[in-house]
């Protein structure tokens, strides 16, 4: 959620709080400049209507220029922050000025105290909440090393040793990757493109015990393979799907990996039969509860995840912005 030492201001979850903070230190400033309480009420409106167009103007120009500010170092970002509320202060001042709005100094100075306030406020909220995003991380990694998943390679590894060696050795290596990946020390987003090639290889390791009961259809032809997620976002899901719908299963089961781009935003979709109701949702709930906190540290308000189970399916279905790289 932050990028150079500042947040986001493209985050929707950032602005709704600079709007959010502002407003309340407009209304804690009324309650102490007026003493009478029976005066607040009108003070309030008289502020909402000095305050609430420089704000939101200052909120759109943050949001067009966050790509120059994303570029500076922190101490020159703060000041650019700071000099555009000024800016925007200074500008409007003559559509919100009367007889009761004050002096324009006295403005400026309440408006760079807000602007302080609010990074500050951000800044600890990035310091609060990094020692869980760490111990969200550890904890993806922690649940999704499952040991029943481990020992069944290693059985369909030996299974197949000799009548068909080569396929041992490449499902070796295969597990040697998936491994690799898992056990990373995933700290940034990474591309869609990835997360799919992991799934494939952990369908390849599952269809060495499951054989034909285990059908995937992926539904890809829409996929930003560029789009940046949080790591580990879609295997735990799939396994979750396999484990749930597919392993109970006396037949084939076949569960749909859909990824698709709809304008400025990635809808990832699993689903999967259900067919045991009670063990499936006793054990979801870790997975789906660990990715949702992943998802809200990582975009805040704009990412979301919802469950649907319905008609014998169950699907997960996650959106999230569309980032990538900056070339």
């Amino acid at each position: 959620m932050l990028l150079g030492g500042l947040p986001d201001f493209r985050n929707l979850g950032v602005l709704l709080r600079v709007l959010l903070l502002a407003n309340v230190m407009a209304a804690v400033t009324v309650m102490v400049r007026v003493e009478d309480p029976a005066g607040w009420p009108l003070a309030l409106m008289v502020w909402a209507g000095h305050l609430e167009l420089p704000l939101f103007l200052s909120v759109l120009v943050l949001f067009l220029v966050q790509p120059w500010l994303a570029r500076l170092s922190p101490q020159a970002a703060v000041g650019g922050v700071v000099l555009v509320v000024m800016a925007v202060i200074v500008l409007s001042y003559p559509l919100v000025r009367d007889t009761e709005s004050g002096a324009l100094w006295r403005w400026l100075a309440w408006g760079v105290a807000v602007t302080l306030a609010c990074l500050v406020y951000f800044d600890y909220r990035s310091r609060r909440y990094s020692p869980a995003l760490t111990e969200a991380r550890l904890m993806a990694l922690t649940a999704r090393i499952r040991p029943h998943f481990l020992f069944n390679c290693l059985n369909g590894v030996l299974g197949v040793i000799r009548t068909d060696p080569r396929r041992a050795e490449l499902a070796l290596e295969e597990l040697a990757d998936l491994f690799r990946t898992l056990m990373r020390e995933n700290r940034d987003l990474v591309p869609l493109g990835a997360e799919l090639e992991l799934c494939e290889r952990y369908v390849d390791l599952e269809r060495l015990r499951l054989g034909e009961r285990l059908s995937v259809r992926w539904d890809l032809e829409s996929c930003p393979r560029d789009a940046l997620v949080p790591p580990l976002l879609l295997q735990p899901l799939l396994e979750n799907a396999v484990y749930h719908g597919v392993e109970p299963a006396s037949g084939e089961a076949e569960v749909l990996v859909s990824v698709a781009r709809r304008g400025g935003e990635v809808r990832i979709e699993v689903d999967n039969p259900i067919q045991d109701i009670e063990r499936h949702h006793a054990g979801n709930r870790m997975a789906l509860d660990n990715i949702r906190e992943r998802l809200t540290l990582f975009f805040d308000l704009e990412a979301s995840l919802e469950i649907d189970a319905s008609g014998g399916r169950y699907r997960v279905v996650i959106r999230l912005p569309y980032r990538r790289k900056s070339a």
